[in-house]
């Protein structure tokens, strides 16, 4: 057509995993400090990785959701911290409130009573950790498709990640299912907050969930879901061994790297726990006779994601030996915390996603009577499928 605009090529999406690496990563880097000001430029950081790279899908407005569960919990643990009173001493008075008595069985636990400054302070830097560890789930969720994680997992972790990955977008969907009642309620001029408002709005959306659950398990088993292959006896107890080794090392090897003592083994015990998850996965995939249409491709973009999340975590690990007096504040003294230059320059690293050469260009709006044309791979794959 003439005076037609030139069609854009089409940028492959960035590969699920690499997401999850990159919030893992800033995970893990916000669970080596209680420093507020860290934490609150990780959340910003990961907050605006999402704003950049979220598409128009039901799980992009996961991160929003997240970000308020997390605001609840900064609430309770403040109110526990009121109400149960906090292990820290402190010296510095708030208020003081009926102290409940209680049974000599119960020494340790107290209800009411003083309120101090100390702990107040300590029960928010604790609060505001597991807030930050929420926006990094949250921001992965936002980011990464489910169904694409799903193909991507090994054949020998098929059926478990079915698994994991309905677990893992029941947040999403219930977000989108909430948002589609309300608007739908407000249209019709009833209530959508308060009390009366969830107690009307929680039942379509639980009647929601189970129609997706029947809708999923009537979906696996038209495709043949559960079916494997023979293998001999002797390669299913390697794959076993090997597997559940690999991932104990994982597990004791991850443990090693967020203890602040265990920082000699962790790294060697993590790296032989995931040659050997490795190995055992690879022999496990033999009784997978699944196959991947169209599989996603690990490519330069997604190195260079995950990259940058194991870099902000590797930094923090790293500063938390020369610095940690400026990743933990004191409570006890009452210390105003300060921002410390090289951490914070290492979760800017966590920016990485957002420049246009790492995550793919950003999400645009369509152009009515644009169509986009087809990337010279996905020709190449149409064409093969074609004369198959």
């Amino acid at each position: 057509m003439a005076g037609a605009p030139p069609a854009r090529p089409v940028t492959p999406a960035l590969h699920a995993g690499a997401w999850w690496l990159w919030a893992l990563g800033l995970a893990a880097a916000a669970s080596r400090t209680t420093n507020p000001l860290l934490l609150a430029l990780l959340v910003a950081v990961a907050g605006y990785v999402v704003a950049v790279r979220r598409t128009a899908t039901p799980w992009s407005r996961s991160y929003t959701a997240f970000l308020k569960l997390g605001l609840a919990v900064i609430a309770m643990r403040l109110v526990f911290a009121v109400l149960l009173g906090s292990p820290i001493p402190g010296t510095h008075t708030l208020l003081a409130l009926p102290e409940v008595p209680l049974p000599h069985w119960a020494q340790g636990v107290r209800i009411g009573g003083r309120v101090t400054a100390e702990g107040v302070v300590f029960a928010l830097y604790d609060a505001l950790k597991l807030a930050a560890l929420l926006a990094c789930v949250g921001a992965a969720n936002a980011l990464a498709s489910p169904a694409r994680l799903l193909k991507s997992l090994p054949g020998a972790l098929y059926e478990a990640g079915v698994a994991v990955v309905v677990a893992m977008t029941f947040a999403p969907n219930l977000v989108a299912d909430v948002q589609r009642v309300r608007a739908a309620r407000r249209l019709r001029g009833r209530p959508d907050r308060g009390l009366r408002g969830l107690l009307q709005v929680g039942l379509p959306v639980l009647e929601g969930a189970l129609e997706r659950s029947v809708a999923l398990a009537a979906a696996m088993d038209a495709r043949g879901y559960g079916r494997t292959a023979e293998v001999p006896p002797a390669v299913r107890r390697t794959t076993s061994v090997l597997t559940l080794g690999g991932l104990l090392g994982v597990c004791a090897g991850t443990y090693g790297l967020l203890a602040d003592q265990g920082a000699g083994y962790g790294t060697p015990l993590l790296l032989a726990g995931l040659l050997a998850a490795l190995a055992g996965l690879r022999l496990g995939g033999r009784r997978s006779v699944r196959t991947r249409y169209r599989p996603d491709r690990w490519d330069a973009r997604a190195w260079l994601v995950s990259g940058s999340g194991a870099a902000v975590a590797a930094l923090m690990i790293w500063a938390g030996t020369y610095a940690p007096g400026a990743l933990h504040p004191s409570a006890v003294p009452l210390t105003a915390p300060e921002l410390p230059l090289w951490p914070a320059a290492s979760l800017l690293l966590g920016l990485v996603p957002a420049l246009p050469w790492a995550g793919g260009p950003a999400p645009s709006p369509a152009v009515p009577g644009q169509r986009t044309a087809p990337s010279p791979a996905s020709s190449r794959r149409t064409r093969r499928s074609r004369t198959q």
